[in-house]
């Protein structure tokens, strides 16, 4: 229905910063210029209800003191926008460490979710941030993972149980977002089997990206649980629906924070990251995803009704070139699939 107001409709920040920045990439979009498109986005009356961000400088630096932490509160409430869930730095180079590495490096990634978790909280206590959790991944490869499959899950397990404690103390709860980079992470029967290892339900949960979840269907770095065959036929709509459908009833149980995201179905690598997937936008004619149809997959149960877990949904569109990012046009493109998606799996309060 068009006239529904849940699930909220949010956008990212982090799209600004990942893959930004370095001598050989396009620089950092700043906070506000994300912040001033997401605000001015407008689709038959309706906008964007808030954001996501990356507890990282230049954006929001994870050492923030309270006062900072509340000044930013306060600018983006200027904006008249909320803020939902949050990406952890855990990574060792953005301050964390492997959650399957050495002792060191399994502390320093519990001091950044601890870190984040503390200014969630207070951005919580403040009122501007109603709905979302606390974004981690393994920070590890699988290329490593592979070395010793069920004890570096084991490890991962371990290290995400002593995050979801902090977590639990601060009243936040952990969102692992399923990428076929991560180790123990790059498989849809590897996450469930770490979700399950873990054993956290509600304090450590799965974050369903559509672009990123799709992938796994693929088996790019899994092929013993690829779904579809290496010469899949992308016409053949049945197929990819049944695939995908296999995946989400897999990890929705777990999910607990999605993202919106459109993908052709190929990856990349860079440096010494992984293969991963690439977002598209919404009208990419590349684009394998029936956005509105597979968010479905997501957001209602095996017998069609709405599960109203994720009190907001996010658009990811990360690694999109600074030229598309900063046309008002590509905001008001994805605010109307956004609003499409919560048209046909949304409901009113």
């Amino acid at each position: 229905m068009a006239d529904n107001n849940y699930p909220k409709l949010h956008n990212a920040m982090w799209p600004g910063i990942v893959g930004k920045g370095a001598p050989d990439s396009e620089p950092i979009i700043p906070i506000d210029t994300l912040l001033e498109l997401t605000a001015k986005a407008e689709v038959d009356g309706q906008k964007f209800d808030g954001v996501d961000i990356f507890i990282t400088a230049p954006h929001f630096d994870i050492d923030s003191s309270p006062d900072e932490v509340k000044r930013m509160a306060d600018h983006i409430g200027s904006f008249g926008l909320k803020i939902g869930s949050m990406v952890a730095p855990i990574w060792g180079g953005a301050g964390g460490g492997s959650a399957m590495g050495s002792n060191e490096d399994r502390e320093r990634f519990l001091t950044q979710v601890r870190k984040a978790c503390g200014i969630g909280q207070q951005l919580r206590e403040i009122g501007i941030r109603p709905t979302g959790g606390i974004r981690i991944d393994s920070s590890a490869s699988v290329e490593d993972w592979d070395k010793d499959p069920a004890a570096n899950t084991q490890l991962i397990a371990d290290t995400f149980s002593k995050a979801a404690d902090i977590a639990e103390a601060h009243g936040e709860y952990l969102v692992a977002e399923g990428e076929i980079c991560w180790g123990g992470m790059h498989s849809w029967r590897e996450m469930v089997k770490l979700l399950e290892t873990v054993n956290r339900p509600g304090v450590v949960g799965f974050q369903a990206d559509m672009a990123h979840s799709m992938l796994y269907t693929l088996g790019y770095n899994a092929e013993a649980d690829r779904i579809l065959p290496p010469d899949f036929d992308w016409n053949d709509t049945d197929a990819l629906d049944a695939a995908y459908k296999k995946v989400a009833d897999a990890l929705r149980p777990w999910t607990l924070d999605f993202h919106v995201a459109q993908n052709d179905g190929t990856v990349f690598g860079s440096g010494d990251h992984e293969k991963t997937g690439r977002h598209c936008l919404v009208d990419d004619p590349n684009g394998r995803l029936d956005i509105v149809k597979h968010a479905g997959y997501w957001l209602r149960d095996d017998n069609g009704n709405l599960t109203k877990t994720m009190r907001h949904i996010c658009w990811d569109g990360c690694m999109f070139p600074n030229d598309v990012m900063e046309s008002q046009d590509t905001w008001n493109a994805i605010l109307g699939a956004m609003v499409k998606v919560r048209d046909a799996h949304g409901w009113r309060e």
